[in-house]
């Protein structure tokens, strides 16, 4: 079958891994089942796997993706639940110590066919496209936790969402829209704010700006060059979710600020099967639909990752078969 994959582990230059190409099928183990993918969407995990983060050396040549869309065997149209569990654990997925995701430890999305546990198939909602469920999975399911879950906020407060054009980035601007929250966005150009405003944001601003008024909350995926804004910018007992560190995970973590307001400072990875559930129900019934800045047939998925690496993104990039 065909597939994108990452040949080898390549810290330096992960590019130079990435090749197209047949690849064998693989059985899909007991209780397991084979999805016909029909579209994927590109993260930055498939950028750590390239690097070898997270995955041994001997686990190559490893097909790359981590969640996307496609049909089961009997006709029905699927989301990938990325977050592979335990069979023995119960309870929220996230927190299992020997949890995984697609390309830790079983091949990936971005091919003809993927093979994974039957309850991970969760069905697609016919108002969605291919593409756009390709999407929910990681970056939505994410902003989906961290607003909904995480953050403890209430519709009409004011959160912050520091980067404005990665996919966590856009789903949570589109999904405190539409649940009522005042949505504030920092962007580094022009264009990325103008597109967070098109999405739905009440205002944008400048990367580091000072704001109007300090926020009840804010989203944390860029790390180390937006942290000393994200905790300057929250009211006394405001919280800061954190999913990512695309920045770097080097910050100053301005502790006497955090004690002294009683600042909260949360972490989030993922979500369960239970609520990709939930999220995809919420899309539907609003009637939202994700961004999606580029999409490309698999056999130009070079093109994709080189826009990812380089912060050139206005929205997910999407593969399609």
């Amino acid at each position: 079958m065909f597939a994108v994959y990452a040949s080898e582990p390549n810290a330096e230059d992960p590019l130079a891994s990435l090749t197209t190409g047949e690849r064998p099928e693989e059985p899909a183990p007991d209780d397991w089942v084979t999805v016909r993918v029909k579209a994927a969407s590109l993260n930055m995990h498939d950028i750590w796997t390239l690097r070898g983060v997270g995955i041994k050396p001997e686990q190559f040549p490893m097909i790359l993706g981590c969640d996307g869309a496609g049909v089961l065997e009997d006709g029905t149209e699927v989301v990938l639940h990325s977050v592979i569990s335990d069979p023995g654990w119960r309870g929220d997925e996230t927190l299992d110590p020997k949890r995984t995701l697609l390309t830790e430890k079983h091949q990936g999305s971005f091919a003809d066919l993927v093979n994974v546990p039957a309850q991970n198939a969760v069905p697609k909602p016919a108002e969605l496209s291919f593409s756009e469920g390709a999407v929910m999975g990681t970056a939505w399911l994410t902003a989906y936790r961290m607003l909904f879950v995480k953050a403890g906020l209430r519709p009409g407060q004011t959160f912050l969402v520091q980067g404005a054009s990665g996919g966590v980035s856009t789903a949570l601007i589109q999904l405190g829209r539409a649940a009522g929250f005042r949505v504030w966005v920092t962007g580094r150009t022009e264009a990325k704010r103008a597109l967070a405003e098109e999405l739905g944001a009440h205002q944008t601003f400048e990367s580091g700006a000072r704001l109007p008024e300090r926020v009840d909350g804010v989203f944390e995926t860029v790390g180390k060059a937006t942290w000393p804004h994200s905790v300057k910018s929250l009211k006394p007992g405001g919280i800061i979710v954190v999913s990512g560190s695309t920045s770097g995970p080097d910050a100053n973590a301005e502790l006497q600020r955090v004690f002294f307001l009683q600042l909260r400072i949360v972490g989030s990875t993922m979500g369960t099967r239970q609520e990709l559930a939930d999220l995809l129900e919420f899309v539907r019934l609003s009637g939202i639909r994700p961004q999606i800045g580029t999409e490309l047939p698999f056999d130009h998925a070079e093109q994709g990752f080189r826009s990812m690496l380089e912060g050139d993104t206005a929205g997910k990039i999407v593969f399609t078969a």
